[in-house]
């Protein structure tokens, strides 16, 4: 289990009913075994002082995000919905940073991309984590082989130490991407444990 502390924040990525329940639009197997998990995290976390953060995917209905109109997944998150809400059973402890709500694609929880012309935008969670005097990151959620990965990846990039706890994830592709996804995030710098 990581070790928390004041300077160390938890960053709960997308654990919503779309990716966390059977029947949701974009259901990640394995993802409702990660709340219990990640609910484990939220405990120790908060017990030691740590900010929460949680992220979570909000779309339009119609988007280029979506394969119906000419992205690569299908329709999930759609805000206002069930599938867009967090998942009932995850302990909500702090603030939510939405992304994707204008169309844009929201992998990570630093940024989000429009699907059009590539241009980049920073949500909040940045500046969350840095009027808190954050140093280091605990990254958890869905799924571990984009959402996760992609904020842990920015997490990086903007000079945090990262870890990442494979029992508090799943990923979207399967089991079999597990072993490439940690070696990319190792090879960048992050702690896979």
């Amino acid at each position: 289990m990581p070790s928390y502390a004041p300077d160390v924040a938890l960053v709960v990525v997308d654990v919503q009913n779309d990716f966390a329940d059977p029947a949701g639009g974009l259901y990640v197997e394995g993802g409702e075994q990660v709340v219990d998990a990640v609910n484990a995290e939220i405990g120790a976390a908060t017990a030691a002082g740590s900010f929460v953060v949680y992220t979570q995917d909000s779309h339009p209905p119609q988007t280029p995000h979506f394969a119906a109109q000419g992205g690569v997944w299908p329709v999930h998150c759609v805000a206002g919905t069930w599938g867009a809400e967090l998942h009932p059973r995850l302990r909500v402890e702090g603030p939510v940073v939405r992304k994707g709500i204008d169309g844009s694609d929201g992998y990570s929880g630093f940024s989000v991309r429009d699907p059009v012309s590539g241009e980049r935008e920073a949500t909040s969670l940045a500046s969350q984590l840095s009027t808190r005097g954050i140093k280091r990151l605990v990254v958890v959620g869905l799924a571990g082989d984009v959402c996760v990965k992609e904020t842990a990846l920015d997490g990086m990039r903007l000079g945090y130490e990262v870890e990442v706890p494979l029992t508090t994830t799943a990923m979207v592709a399967g089991p079999d991407v597990v072993g490439p996804v940690s070696e990319e995030l190792r090879e960048a710098g992050a702690t896979v444990t």
